[in-house]
């Protein structure tokens, strides 16, 4: 007995390893069978250049196809009514695993990386805005050439991206993801919701240092320092290190305790501005936009106005189809008026949402008289943003499955819970970071109703869209 209480005071991932749990032997589980997980990789790479490939290449589908009998509606589907909602629920349920076992870019960008030219990291390609930059320029061009709709403007999007990964890997590191790490549009958002994860690999520091120094040390492809890790955010859930020197397990937490545990120097400005700016902004005036009367009412009184002034440029539909939507023959082209008020739309509430968010927390910060208090608070946002995206990515979803002759009575029920859920997922971490703060209870009322000021507005847009248009 005495023996068992040492091995668990010196070493206690070895001993919960040693003493069952089948959290821990699932990471070692794929830490052993990488052959399996290199199967899956390349099943998915394959399934993926053919979904995105091909379609690219065929006729229009005709109205009367369908996901079963149709190549590109299935590839539609497959892409957007299933792969990009559901990726993001996994990273809230899961964390970063569709990143270490799954995605097509990641595999094929460490493949060439080992094969390439090995150059160093420069610093540009290290800068810490990328990901917002990537995200935004990534969603707003998708929305001009309507991405969810027709192939070759997904095989622009998405492969123009595994092109750049691919010279982005053939160029640096050593059988590293350094475009998944630094460059990948979709690597900050992913980051930010695997913090929400319940579960993680974990990794025990004073097991680590009793390990011998020689010990040989895991090749990690997102480049992370494994010892210093604390958290889902970078890791991609490969389970590489699983069991490295005995001080590495996947082990279960508390949902969002990771927003919780954050200190104030490991906050990123960032990474805030991508969530107020980016997921909470640029996407959500993405998913509005072509249901949003506002825009159409605009649109009218512009192009009237335009056509009373006999200007008519803007009303032109000479757009390429990789500039702006022009598929004539599915009655379906922008003109430059449309791809113009599309941008604007998009920034107006980019900067509208966000703006008011900043202020809040802002606000929230005041109250608390901790200055810098903000940035940290705004994780609390994370399940808003997070299941906000998954509603609007599965607006293709629903749109897909009523195409196909279902009804899904349930669909505004499922969406109304999931809102009261995302706004009381946020609105208990908001005030569980507050509690943290040990500021008295007057100011961390007044702080937490700016925080929940902050969330009526995207929550609000969520609503009117759903239940008022």
């Amino acid at each position: 007995m005495d023996t068992q209480i040492e091995s668990v005071v010196v070493n206690p991932v070895a001993f919960a390893r040693r003493n069952g749990g089948w959290l821990p032997a699932l990471g070692d589980a794929m830490q052993r069978h990488r052959s399996v997980i290199q199967a899956i990789q390349w099943t998915v790479v394959a399934v993926y250049f053919a979904l995105v490939a091909i379609p690219a290449f065929l006729p229009l589908p005709p109205e009367s196809a369908h996901i079963y009998d149709n190549l590109t509606r299935l590839a539609q589907f497959a892409f957007w009514g299933v792969w990009w909602p559901f990726v993001m629920v996994s990273m809230m349920l899961m964390g970063r695993v569709w990143c270490g076992v799954f995605c097509p870019e990641g595999s094929l960008t460490e493949l060439v990386s080992r094969r390439g030219l090995h150059r160093r990291i420069p610093r540009w390609i290290r800068w810490g805005g990328w990901p917002f930059v990537a995200f935004v320029m990534t969603t707003v061009f998708g929305q001009l050439v309507s991405v969810y709709e027709y192939p070759k403007a997904t095989l622009l999007i998405l492969g123009g991206s595994t092109l750049m990964a691919l010279a982005v890997g053939y160029a640096y590191g050593r059988g590293a993801r350094v475009w998944c790490r630094y460059l990948c549009p979709a690597n900050g958002v992913f980051g930010l919701l695997a913090r929400l994860a319940p579960v993680h690999f974990h990794v025990d520091r004073a097991a680590w240092k009793a390990k011998p120094a020689g010990t040989p040390a895991v090749a990690c492809a997102p480049l992370i320092n494994i010892p210093r890790m604390t958290g889902a955010s970078a890791c991609h859930a490969c389970g590489r290190c699983s069991g490295h020197r005995d001080a590495v397990q996947l082990t279960a937490r508390t949902p969002g305790a990771e927003v919780l545990a954050l200190a104030p120097e490991t906050v990123s400005r960032w990474e805030v501005i991508l969530l107020l700016f980016g997921v909470l902004g640029v996407a959500q005036g993405a998913f509005q936009w072509s249901a949003s009367p506002w825009l159409v009412a605009l649109k009218q009184a512009i192009a009237a106005w335009l056509v009373a002034h006999d200007s008519y440029a803007l009303l032109a539909d000479n757009a390429p189809w990789w500039l702006l939507t022009h598929y004539p023959e599915a009655n379906d082209v922008f003109t430059w008026l449309d791809g113009l008020l599309v941008l604007f739309y998009i920034g107006a509430v980019t900067l509208v949402t966000g703006g008011w968010l900043l202020m809040s927390l802002w606000a929230a910060e005041k109250f608390l008289g901790r200055p810098g208090e903000r940035w940290r608070l705004a994780y609390a946002l994370i399940p808003l943003a997070g299941i906000g995206a998954f509603l609007g990515l599965s607006m293709l979803t629903v749109t897909l499955l009523r195409s196909e002759g279902l009804m899904l009575a349930w669909v505004s029920p499922a969406r109304a819970a999931l809102l009261v859920a995302a706004v009381s997922w946020s609105a208990w971490l908001a005030w569980r970071t507050l509690a943290k703060t040990g500021a008295s209870g007057w100011r961390r009322g007044l702080a937490f109703a700016g925080v929940l000021a902050g969330m009526a507005l995207p929550a609000g847009l969520w609503f009117i869209q759903f239940f008022v248009w």
